[in-house]
């Protein structure tokens, strides 16, 4: 008998639809592995996570590196959408399966990877799934591209309105004015157009104590994009970005749609007018009286409120004309968001960074430091990895008591002792605790894939610490800020500005980044994952 396992995915809109869900596919799979004469050792399984891509899939992760031990000889799924929507990802994952001599199997379609003509069939079906997809997802674009056309909301929160349904078609929405909220994006435009600064406003805004939609402090961010939205004009916008999940912020519509709307306005057009021509005028770029590279930013943190800290520079002029220029690394809360929020907590540029550096180098060079520092990993990665292991055993006991469970239950309905709606309570109560007990396994196995279990090497650590110490010494400014947002996870600093310690983190991705290891596949199982905390008093 084959030994196969089971991967099953649902993203968080089809959790909605009960025949994707979860229990509906591994009881389809399990039935047709029944028929087959299969095994089921195991089961994966993503929760609430998209088939688009596979890098935030730890179920699936997880599977890859079970099949690279050879613990099983079949994957199967209840559809080949269960493993990836896309036709590239799908046939890598599918390849890297046959190079572990495993064979991937679907219930919905009728195809053996083991045979060419199987894996032809597997090719046409993807490319199908493929293209119905983008299809769905090009003609939901079109019918709200018409909707916006129409001057109507396609969703979405904004300060200073509410969405309600109202007519009879429970779809059909209208934004409706919140004056509590409206009151402030008036107060932000009004106080723009008397000529406060963006920083300014900010800080008057929070120190009032009001808060966004989502119930945050302001930030400069925030009010940056509340000016610059004409959905206040009774006007809506549409498109301003496109194609928003490829490229993000990069891909800015020149051109978007902008109608007027079906809501009323907050505040007048002139006030509007005025705002961006104010805005327009600022907004244009000043001659920077200041040169240099942070790179520490985002990587230290504010002793006070634990936020990132940013690049800042203060200038006092000279009697000669020039200027005298300090670079210091600010709190980033204080710096979007104002007084309210945090203090400056300013540390001099050049006399932190030289003491990280310095440093870093002095545990590379201090081999009993680096030794012990070695000796720490692997003895809090036996502490952590035993209770972890023990909670898994227990819930994997759990589990196979809940399923003995499940098929007592059948088999009183059977017998005629229960009756169906007896039989429909008692399933759902044990599908609660089984779902219960497998978001305790996954929550736990993904704390696993974190700790590498083996012990870790010393010359390892001082290889990589080594190359990572020459690129802070000999690399380009641009090359130093990449691998220093690699490895430093954090630099904790402390009131007084001295250094508390320094997080590092070597995973697969910079281990072989450091070291110019092969990329042998483009989905790496490899658990090498080390945290390495130095410390400082």
């Amino acid at each position: 008998m084959k030994k196969v396992v089971i991967y099953a995915r649902v993203s968080t809109a089809e959790q909605a639809e009960e025949g994707y869900s979860i229990d509906a596919q591994i009881d389809t799979v399990q039935r047709k592995c029944e028929l087959e004469n299969r095994q089921v050792i195991n089961k994966y399984i993503d929760r609430g996570i998209s088939g688009k891509s596979i890098e935030k899939r730890d179920a699936l992760k997880r599977l890859l590196k079970d099949a690279e031990k050879e613990e099983f000889e079949e994957v199967w799924v209840w559809k080949t959408n269960r493993l990836a929507r896309n036709h590239l990802d799908l046939l890598k994952i599918v390849d890297k399966l046959s190079k572990f001599n495993v064979d991937f199997k679907s219930c919905s379609e009728a195809f053996d990877t083991s045979t060419p003509t199987g894996k032809l069939m597997m090719n046409l079906l993807a490319s199908v799934g493929e293209f119905e997809r983008e299809t769905i997802v090009e003609n939901v674009k079109m019918g709200m591209k018409q909707r916006a056309k129409m001057g109507k909301w396609n969703g979405g929160i904004v300060l200073g309105y509410r969405s309600i349904k109202f007519g009879q078609d429970k779809e059909k929405t209208r934004l409706e004015i919140i004056e509590e909220e409206a009151e402030i994006v008036r107060m932000i435009f009004e106080l723009y157009a008397s000529g406060r600064g963006l920083r300014s406003l900010v800080n008057h805004i929070n120190q009032l104590g009001y808060k966004t939609k989502k119930g945050n402090m302001f930030a400069i961010a925030t009010i940056k994009e509340i000016l610059q939205n004409p959905i206040y004009i009774g006007k809506i916008r549409y498109n301003r970005m496109q194609n928003w999940n490829e490229k993000r912020r990069k891909g800015k519509n020149s051109n978007p749609i902008i109608v007027e709307g079906e809501h009323d306005p907050i505040i007048n057009t002139d006030l509007w007018n005025k705002v961006q021509k104010i805005y327009k005028e600022r907004s244009k770029k000043p001659i920077r009286n200041f040169s240099g590279s942070y790179p520490l930013t985002g990587l230290l943190k504010c002793p006070e409120c634990g936020s990132s800290m940013v690049a800042g520079v203060t200038k006092k002029k000279r009697k000669d004309g020039t200027y005298n220029v300090h670079k210091y690394y600010y709190c980033g809360n204080w710096r979007n968001k104002g007084i309210a929020a945090c203090h400056s907590n300013s540390i001099r540029k050049d006399n932190i960074e030289e003491t990280v550096f310095k440093k870093i180098s002095e545990v590379l060079y201090d081999k009993s430091i680096l030794e012990d520092l070695v000796i720490k990993i692997n003895k809090k990665s036996k502490e952590i990895i035993k209770p972890l292991e023990n909670q898994l055993n227990h819930i994997e006991r759990e589990l196979r008591a809940l399923e003995t469970k499940k098929s007592k239950v059948f088999e009183l309905y059977e017998d005629g002792i229960i009756s169906k709606q007896d039989l429909a309570e008692r399933l759902k109560e044990t599908a609660q605790k089984i779902e219960t007990e497998l978001l305790k396994k996954e929550s736990i196995q993904r704390q696993l894939n974190k700790t590498t279990s083996d012990p870790i090497d010393y010359h390892v650590i001082e290889l990589l610490m080594s190359k990572f110490n020459n690129i802070l010494h000999e690399a380009s400014v641009e090359k130093k800020k990449l691998v220093l947002n690699l490895i430093v996870q954090k630099i904790k600093v402390n009131p007084d500005r001295t250094l508390n310690s320094i997080i590092l983190n070597f995973d697969h991705k910079t281990k072989r980044y450091l070291v110019n290891e092969e990329d042998e596949s483009a989905i790496d199982s490899s658990s090498f994952n080390v945290s390495l905390e130095i410390n400082f008093k």
